[in-house]
């Protein structure tokens, strides 16, 4: 445990506490409602025009799926010894200390949460776009507008990696979604639980629909020739050094589309049960939610052919690779339901993208309480409303995200949430190693399967995959950025403890 001890001012236990309103049912809900959002429907196009080749494109999902469930079953581990609010920044600061712990919830807070909070709003503009095409991508004129491009940050083409400044209609939508999710969740657990559970229900069902219909109603001859024909699905003939950089930069989208599956742990104190409950939704939630994307992306694969025409007057032509605006979920549907499509999947995805980002919304404040109550963050930020809500964290969260939505496209913003969930990923896995060294007889009510085996494959793959974005010229940029988003928060966090006038304190484990 940690050795911090609770300062005489730290936040005082009169106030409310968490409610334990999550069921093994509403904890997986979470896990598997935070990572079905936009990813599925969108990035197999980016992965397609990476790879070239239908068998690197399930490899991709399938790697993704892999590491995904790999870090799952370790972090069941560190759950279920530390079912706290703040989940993963609380594996941290036990493991690594109080720095490792802050540099994770000030990334998460300056990138990865709202990152993918902003990333995901984005999209659900895009995907509205669909139903309204006056809520397009372009840029208001009348609003200050801006591209960045950095070539001291690797940035060499600034047509495609400038971040692009600005106001356009589909950045307007997401900041109206993140802050009418926010109040929802302003509003108690309950409130926000019943949201998750309700929308995650409905477009699992739909990605599972979707997928049927593809595998049967839309199986298409050309489709299965050009994807699955002799030689044209692909293999290991042809690797090169070259590939292996685009393959590992493509696995940005899918491990995007696979990640927030750990949100489930911040709110670990609201969790019923948590011991036994907590480990059993990362795994169901994680196993699902993989197993369902790979067999998507053979639906797609069945339903239009990877290669296309960009200028194609149709779906057929335009293939995986060049789906309009990359919605390939949305191509899928109009293959199968013609002149009805469209709309049918835009409103299965609004309705995920919606989900989504409630459970991100709803996970990542407890993050900024846990810090908060450590003295790591504004000490507002570390106090529960009448609703027993984090209530200055979700807003302060909804402040800076929907800042961000402003600064990029939709893939910019995953590059830069992925390399720093990367990093952390690895360095919490590295920590439950730590951990079993220094307290080999602490509880531990769930241990990790294959330990050390697996939790150790993991670290290997996502390093490995990490080096490659930083060196990889399509995400080197971001990667970079993110990187350095991680190493400010070394002074700033020395900063902060000079501020406060003395190291962090940690609340009675009662409280948490």
């Amino acid at each position: 445990m940690s050795s911090v001890a609770a300062a005489p001012d730290a936040v005082t236990d009169t106030q409310p506490e968490f409610v334990k309103a999550l069921t093994l049912t509403d904890a997986t809900m979470l896990v598997a409602g935070s990572m079905i959002g936009s990813g599925i429907f969108l990035v197999s196009a980016d992965i397609a025009r990476q790879v070239q080749s239908p068998f690197w494109l399930i490899m991709a999902w399938v790697l993704s799926g892999v590491m995904t469930v790999l870090a799952a079953l370790a972090y069941g581990e560190l759950a279920a010894m530390y079912p706290r609010a703040g989940g993963q920044y609380v594996f941290l600061r036990e493991s690594m200390g109080p720095l490792m712990g802050f540099l994770y919830g000030w990334t998460l807070f300056v990138v990865i949460q709202t990152g993918t909070i902003a990333a995901v709003a984005v999209a659900f503009g895009k995907f509205l776009g669909v139903l309204w095409p006056a809520i397009s991508p372009d840029r208001y004129g009348w609003f200050p507008q801006a591209d960045v491009c950095s070539a001291a940050l690797g940035c060499r083409d600034a047509a495609t990696q400038s971040i692009q400044l600005g106001l356009t209609p589909q950045r307007l939508v997401a900041l109206i979604m993140i802050w009418v999710l926010t109040w929802v969740n302003l509003r108690g657990v309950r409130e926000g639980k019943l949201v998750q559970t309700t929308l995650t229900t409905v477009k699992t069902l739909a990605l599972a629909g979707l997928i049927i219909l593809g595998l049967t109603v839309g199986r298409n001859a050309t489709a299965l020739q050009a994807n699955f024909g002799a030689g044209n699905f692909g293999g290991f003939s042809g690797i090169t050094g070259a590939f292996v950089l685009a393959f590992g930069a493509a696995m940005v989208g899918s491990l995007f589309s696979s990640d927030a599956w750990n949100n489930v742990t911040f709110a670990a104190a609201e969790v019923k049960n948590p011991q036994r409950n907590l480990p059993r939704a990362l795994f169901f939630g994680t196993g699902l939610v993989c197993l369902l994307y790979i067999v998507a992306n053979f639906a797609y694969l069945s339903v239009l052919p990877l290669h296309g025409d960009p200028a194609g007057a149709d779906v057929m032509q335009r293939g995986i690779m060049y789906a309009t605006q990359d919605r390939v979920g949305t191509a899928v549907a109009e293959t199968i339901f013609s002149g009805y499509g469209a709309t049918i999947m835009a409103v299965a995805i609004l309705i995920s993208t919606f989900g989504c980002n409630n459970g991100l919304i709803l996970a990542g404040a407890r993050v900024y309480w846990a810090m908060a109550r450590d003295r790591l963050f504004f000490r507002r930020v570390g106090r529960l409303n009448a609703k027993h809500v984090p209530a200055a964290g979700l807003i302060a969260q909804s402040i800076w995200t929907s800042i961000l939505c402003l600064t990029g496209t939709y893939n910019q913003l995953l590059d830069f949430v992925i390399f720093a969930a990367l990093l952390f990923y690895v360095a919490t896995i590295a920590g439950l190693f730590i951990l079993r060294r220094r307290l080999p007889d602490a509880p531990r009510p769930y241990r990790a399967v294959g330990y050390p085996v697996l939790p150790a494959l993991y670290i290997i793959l996502a390093a490995a995959v990490a080096v490659v974005l930083l060196i990889a010229d399509k995400t080197r940029t971001q990667a970079f950025s993110g990187l350095v988003l991680v190493l400010i928060g070394v002074p700033v966090y020395f900063l902060w403890r000079r501020v406060e006038g003395r190291g962090p304190a940690q609340v009675p484990d009662g409280r948490a």
